[in-house]
Parts: structure tokens; C-alpha cells; sequence
């Protein structure tokens, strides 16, 4: 269970990416059903820490929290030096199974320590080749937001920080958890990553009002058989119009565009309830749950079942109450 949460301070972090750790974890939102994790900023020598555009962080904490965290952040960081004390630290912490999470150039302190060696990996696209070249037991992908290995995440640059923080919190507490922290942020639960990862990764959204209605009545009606020809009447366009105003619109065609939500609310009713596949397959569209069971192995690279072990509620209970 994700409880302690130790954020490394080093000197010269970007302090977006430092504040998108802090917003994620540092925030008690017991109030409105979400988590609230006992977080900690801490450095190497506790005092004011630089950061970049001049600015300053006082530190209080010492490494010593760090010990026992269930998970330990890396912010970006301009790598001009490693200290010796924060890679430990780092090793530790994979070596005990905990979480550690990097952001942005952050991944560089993590490939530093070698935790990241003979694993898959990513940081800001303007950092993979660096980081390849300097660290070549490293498989750097520089095409998704984020990579999780193991108990390894790094996140890509700036704001796929909080993608994969949000990731994390979605892994050990689940879908409602990380929605509530994603809706106190104003950002969306998941981001399309640019490739089939094992996550959640909707299409991107409509971008103008204009197919509004529309989006919202397919929405209503995942586990409708909703033809190209039911959905261009409804927008009032012809066939061809349509489609090419709804690529436009989502980048996307309507034909994945609906799969994708199908998918997603598939996920939802996995994790959140109790219903066999086939009745999760007729509500959201699928029809049958081969079905459901092919587009789930073709986008998330896992099956239905096997994603209700992973993410439902009810697994995670029992694996509560068995602990």
C-alpha cells in the first residue's frame, strides 16, 4: 500500500516538475474520498536548496526519512553532479521493492545509481539521445509519457510527470483515488502516450464545441452498435463530412474513437464492479467477451481477466484483508 512518500530536493531542479510531485502526493484530499500519504521533502544537506531561474527551496528533512518510503521521487535535474548519498538512497529503494519514480531529466540520477540498466526507460525527448549514449545497458524510448519496469517509473518531460505519478496512484489505490486527485488538478485521469502501454490511454478529446453533443450522445451510447451513417445524421453532415470534421476534431477516426471509450469503460466496470465479462461486453459494446477479450490484448496488451486481478477493487481488498 502507498503510504510514505519522500520527495528528493537536489540543487538546480526544475521547480514545475519538483511542484507536480508535490500536488500529486503532497496534498491531503481525505475530504473529497481521496488519499493522503505522508509526505516528505528532504536532501542530501538540509537548508536552502537553488533551483533553477534563481529561486531557492528551504529544506528541512534529511535524507533519514527515505529509509522506509513506499515510493521516492526524482524531479527533473540538471545533472551536474551526482551525490553519492542521494544515489544510495535510490538504490536502496529498488532494492527493497519500493516505488521510485522519476520526472523528466530526473531520469538521470535514477540511470546514475543503475537501477535503470537492462530495463526500459524515457525522459524529455530532448534528453533520450543523452541518455542512451551515456548509459547504453539503458532501452530508452523516447516515444511514450512515461515507463513503468518493475517497481521503476520514468516519466517524460514536464507535465508527463504527473501521467506518471498519477500512474502509480492508480496502481496501488486505484481508478476513484486517482480520479479525485486528477479532478482537484483539472487534468485528465490518462494521457494518450503515443503507443500501447498497460494503462489507460484515451484518445485526445474534442477540442471545440462544435462536436460536443454529439461526443456526449456517443458517450451515452457505448453499447449501441453506432454506425458512421447513425452518427453523421445526428451531427446533421453527410458521411464524408463527418468523418473528416471528426478527425479533425480528435485526431482520431469514430470507429476508434468509440472503441477507445468502449475499452475505457470496460476498464471502469473491471475495476468498480463485480458484473461478469460478458455482461461488462454487451454494456459497453463489445457484444461478447472474445470481443472485449481481443480489443483488450490488441490495445493494453492484456486480457479483461487479467486486468481485474491487477486493478479491481475487489482483488485489492482481498489482497488487503490477506495481508
Amino acid at each position: 500500500m502507498l503510504k510514505k512518500v519522500v520527495v528528493i530536493a537536489l540543487p538546480g531542479m526544475a521547480h514545475f516538475e519538483f511542484g507536480t510531485l508535490c500536488e500529486v502526493f503532497g496534498i491531503d484530499r481525505s475530504d473529497m474520498g481521496g488519499p493522503a500519504f505522508d509526505f516528505h521533502v528532504v536532501a542530501a544537506d538540509p537548508g536552502p536548496i537553488p533551483m533553477k531561474h534563481g529561486l531557492s527551496l528551504s529544506v528541512n528533512e534529511d535524507l533519514s526519512p527515505a529509509a522506509d518510503a513506499d515510493l521516492i521521487a526524482i524531479p527533473a535535474y540538471l545533472w551536474n553532479g551526482f551525490d553519492e548519498r542521494v544515489l544510495q538512497v535510490v538504490r536502496d529503494a529498488a532494492a527493497r521493492g519500493a516505488w521510485v519514480l522519476s520526472v523528466c531529466s530526473g531520469a538521470f540520477v535514477l540511470a546514475e545509481a543503475g537501477i535503470l540498466d537492462g530495463r526500459r526507460a524515457t525522459t524529455h525527448w530532448m534528453y533520450t539521445d543523452q541518455l542512451a549514449s551515456r548509459y547504453p545497458l539503458i532501452d530508452v524510448d523516447p516515444d511514450v509519457l512515461f515507463v513503468e519496469s518493475g517497481n521503476i517509473v520514468t516519466g517524460a518531460g514536464t507535465a508527463a510527470g504527473i501521467d506518471a505519478a498519477l500512474h502509480i496512484v492508480r496502481k496501488e489505490l486505484g481508478a476513484a483515488a486517482t480520479n479525485v486527485i486528477a479532478r482537484r488538478m483539472v487534468v485528465p485521469p490518462q494521457r494518450d502516450g503515443g503507443q500501447a502501454q498497460y494503462i489507460d490511454s484515451p484518445v485526445p478529446e474534442c477540442r471545440s464545441d462544435s462536436f460536443a453533443e454529439v461526443i456526449d450522445w456517443m458517450l451515452g451510447h457505448l453499447q449501441e452498435d453506432l454506425t458512421i451513417e447513425q452518427l453523421s445524421r445526428k451531427a446533421l453532415m453527410s458521411t464524408r463530412t463527418f468523418a473528416r470534421r471528426f478527425r479533425a476534431e480528435t485526431g482520431t477516426t469514430p470507429a476508434a474513437w468509440l472503441n477507445r471509450q468502449r475499452i475505457i469503460r470496460a476498464q471502469q466496470q473491471l475495476e468498480e464492479s463485480d458484473l461478469g465479462l460478458e455482461q461488462i461486453a454487451q454494456q459497453t459494446g463489445f457484444g461478447s467477451a472474445a470481443v472485449m477479450r481481443h480489443h483488450f490484448v490488441k490495445v493494453l496488451q492484456t486480457s479483461p481477466l487479467a486486468y481485474r486481478r491487477t486493478f479491481g477493487a475487489q482483488e485489492r481488498s482481498a489482497e488487503r484483508q490477506s495481508a
